[in-house]
């Protein structure tokens, strides 16, 4: 099992850049403005060679009746509770805080190791007689770091290491299948999410973009399947992407896609969908994931005969380049049909991966072209010689032509749905790669 550390203290002191340090990636969002980091993200890590979970907490006002303050607090304090050692952070530059010192009585009362961090210490040579003063907190030694230079990094990790449980058998991660859980803001993205996992890993608001990181979920079904759902900030319109921190979340929910093997489009029943849902949907179609389209909050619409059937069809109609993924009505709020989206998120990852024998492409290539005659111009005819799979995720065709360029791309599509009939392949795009020769 690998050990988890959690990086927590009170907010702006440089949590979220020590974390990127440490992983060597920026995965954290990193911002001169209090409160960015507003769940737990997590990261891996390595050091001494031991493979551990890093987890960036937002940062802990211990006296706060904001709401979203309070869920941070909440969110922090989950994160303590599921890790192994604790990294608290404070700042040289402010000195020794009240809030400094009640965060360090949360943790100590967690019963963790913590090993103190005083940040900001930039300058080489003797350290600063200010971060003594750090030693009153009565948590040990006080490893004095640069998050931004790297400086000390390396001390604090071995004092980290120091704390790491002994290693037992390895836990191998699996084939856990890769979720995206993307869509516009208050869709119920993170709703879905606590849902699943039965408890509030996400902090859920009815404030429009709450969720501005890519928060990775892991989670295990009762068959035993191993998903990791990435719940990503909602994505706006860049017209409406005014704060610098929101466009962060926008390239954040594009990377996650692009981490993805599955991507669940999660649409608001009540609103609709919306052009800006497919355009969302656009970039997983082009990136070749496997999709599911998720209608939520069905329990809020009114239904009389045929409603399921005609919102599909505008589902449909709007996602007119997408009509291989699977639309399913839930609700995140009630559970309805959730368990149904399991179903279909590990029936698309299995298509996704399909490999078809070179044969039998081939015989549904040949009975394609005899059914319906390759287009012609001009006189010359389009003659496919040969089919052959590349490739899988997503499944990949070369097809051998004497003619790029009358291979149109309406009987390409015609192709596709001969092989779609046969084989399935429901809810992953299909790609084609042609290639010329005369013989």
């Amino acid at each position: 099992m690998k050990p988890v550390v959690a990086i927590v203290g009170r907010p702006n002191v440089g949590k979220s850049t020590l974390f990127n340090k440490i992983i060597g990636s920026r995965v954290s969002i990193v911002h001169d403005t209090p409160g960015v980091t507003r769940d737990r993200i997590y990261g891996q890590a390595q050091w001494n060679g031991r493979d551990f979970i890093l987890i960036d907490t937002g940062g802990i006002e211990p006296r706060s009746d904001d709401v979203i303050l309070a869920q941070m607090r909440e969110q922090a304090q989950m994160a303590i509770d599921s890790s192994d050692v604790v990294i608290f952070v404070t700042d040289v530059t402010t000195g020794l805080t009240a809030a400094d010192q009640e965060v360090c009585s949360m943790l100590l009362r967690s019963k963790r190791p913590i090993v103190v961090c005083v940040n900001k210490v930039d300058s080489i040579g003797a350290p600063p007689a200010e971060l003594y003063e750090f030693y009153n907190l009565g948590a040990g030694e006080i490893y004095p770091v640069s998050s931004v230079h790297g400086l000390g990094t390396g001390d604090l990790l071995d004092a980290v290491f120091a704390h790491f449980p002994d290693e037992s058998e390895g836990e191998d991660e699996g084939d856990a299948i890769k979720v995206a859980v993307i869509g516009r803001p208050n869709a119920g993205k993170s709703s879905l999410i606590n849902r699943i996992t039965g408890e509030p890993r996400v902090i859920v608001s009815d404030i429009p973009g709450t969720t501005r990181d890519a928060i990775d979920t892991p989670y295990t079904d009762a068959g035993g399947q191993e998903y990791l759902f990435i719940d990503t900030a909602g994505i706006r319109r860049r017209s409406k992407v005014e704060e610098n921190i929101e466009r962060f979340s926008v390239l954040r929910a594009y990377m996650a896609v692009e981490r993805a093997d599955v991507v669940a489009l999660v649409v608001d029943a009540v609103a609709g969908i919306s052009e800006q849902d497919a355009k969302i949907a656009g970039f997983a179609h082009e990136k070749g994931k496997a999709s599911v389209i998720v209608i939520n909050k069905w329990d809020a619409v009114d239904k009389t005969t045929g409603t399921m059937e005609n919102y599909r069809k505008r589902v449909l109609d709007t996602l007119s380049f997408m009509t291989y993924a699977p639309i399913v009505f839930i609700s995140a709020k009630t559970g309805q049909r959730v368990d149904k989206l399991f179903e279909l998120i590990k029936y698309v990852a299995d298509q996704h991966a399909t490999r078809i024998p070179t044969g039998r492409l081939n015989d549904i290539l040949a009975d394609a072209t005899a059914r319906v005659q390759p287009p012609t111009d001009k006189g010359k005819r389009l003659k496919v010689f040969y089919m052959t799979q590349a490739s899988v995720k997503p499944p990949t065709f070369i097809v051998f032509v004497n003619s790029a360029e009358l291979f149109h791309f309406s009987y390409q599509r015609y192709i596709e749905n001969q092989i779609r009939s046969v084989f399935g392949l429901e809810g992953t795009p299909v790609r084609f790669i042609i290639r010329e020769r005369q013989r």
